[in-house]
């Protein structure tokens, strides 16, 4: 099976990023003032379309592709950039397939890239800079000062949206252990979570192409992002209507494909998630089933927790179960049902001062 384009090109950036050998001999490239073409994948259709030059089956090294980008040809090299396979070739690839590119390098590696689904360097002599093919998609490589300047940027979007969805889910929590949620609120938190998970995809993009030099934006970034891809799936798990034709892995990809706008129309999210009726009233009640605020409690494993919704059904009903009730869930002997029951206690308890306190 063939790469989806994200994929590919992420892979591909991932090859080039500072810190790996093949960025090096790249920079090595622009630095001397040559060009250069490079095709990483030695496949057997690659080879088809390769004409003259010679095989040379070298480890890469940086200094080894600076100095094969003196002659004119194309650079191949294995799939994962280990091995130089061979130098100074002639490509010939489809005519037809259409380019948008003017140069004679360009137009050979965006054909390339496009006919054979294997990524192409070009570097270019006379604008200084670094483009990548991957499929139909062109990339410039940009400096990785421009990178983390975006990237700080984008950390500083992420950090307000992420202090905002804070703020409406400890509104939810306490209204779940209230039982006093509407769809409105459910929502409300989705669409949050939804753009923090959306903005932190951007930040990870340009960490690929940033390679090493990203290593304190990654440490931000997971610090922000902690737990939150985990909380949001418990929490559709808490609301969504399942069945044997839409499970919880179908409604995380129909999240993901909402466009922005559609994710801010509360009743076409609740409509793709089947959120609430089939009448789709965002100030309907709904009973959460506990799932993510089950998974605040200490020491009880997710299997467990799936029991105890089994069990009970919703959250309000594992709120008011006696520690016998609990016990008699398989798992749960007299010591972790007392346990869980404290729990549950202090969560709802502190849930509702938290929400209080922020207000």
């Amino acid at each position: 099976m063939e790469p989806r384009p994200e994929r590919a090109i992420l892979r591909a950036l991932d090859q080039v990023a500072p810190g790996s050998p093949l960025r090096e001999g790249l920079d090595r490239v622009l630095q001397s003032g040559r060009g250069g073409l490079i095709v990483i994948g030695d496949s057997a259709e690659v080879l088809n379309i390769c004409s003259g030059g010679f095989l040379l089956d070298a480890a890469f090294t940086p200094q080894r592709l600076s100095e094969l980008a003196k002659m004119d040809g194309a650079i191949i090299l294995a799939g994962d950039s280990s091995r130089i396979a061979r130098a100074n070739v002639h490509l010939v690839p489809n005519p037809n397939v259409p380019t948008v590119e003017t140069g004679t390098r360009h137009r050979t590696a965006e054909r390339v890239a496009r006919s054979l689904n294997v990524p192409v360097v070009a570097v270019s002599e006379s604008r200084k800079e670094i483009q990548v093919y991957v499929g139909e998609v062109r990339h410039p490589l940009e400096p990785a000062s421009r990178l983390l300047e975006r990237s700080n940027q984008a950390l500083q979007t992420l950090e307000r949206y992420r202090n905002r969805l804070t703020d409406v889910t400890v509104k939810l929590s306490a209204l779940e252990v209230e039982d006093l949620v509407t769809l409105r609120d459910v929502i409300e938190v989705l669409q949050r979570s939804e753009m923090v998970v959306r903005i932190a995809a951007e930040i990870e993009r340009n960490l690929v192409e940033l390679g090493s030099d990203g290593r304190l934006v990654r440490l931000q970034l997971d610090e922000l992002m902690g737990g939150l891809r985990d909380d949001r799936k418990l929490l559709i798990r808490d609301y969504y209507e399942a069945d044997a034709g839409f499970r919880i892995d179908e409604a995380m990809q129909a999240l993901a494909a909402l466009d922005d706008e559609a994710l801010f129309e509360g009743e076409i999210l609740a409509k793709t998630l089947r959120l609430g009726s089939s009448v789709t009233d965002l100030d309907e009640n709904l009973e959460t089933r506990g799932f993510r605020l089950l998974s605040k409690l200490p020491r009880v494993p997710p299997p467990l927790i799936d029991r105890v919704v089994d069990q009970f059904g919703s959250f309000n009903r594992v709120l008011r179960a006696s520690v016998e009730e609990l016990e008699a869930i398989d798992g749960l002997g007299s010591n972790r049902a007392q346990s869980v029951k404290e729990s549950l206690t202090r969560l709802a308890e502190g849930s509702i001062l938290e929400r209080y306190r922020r207000d």
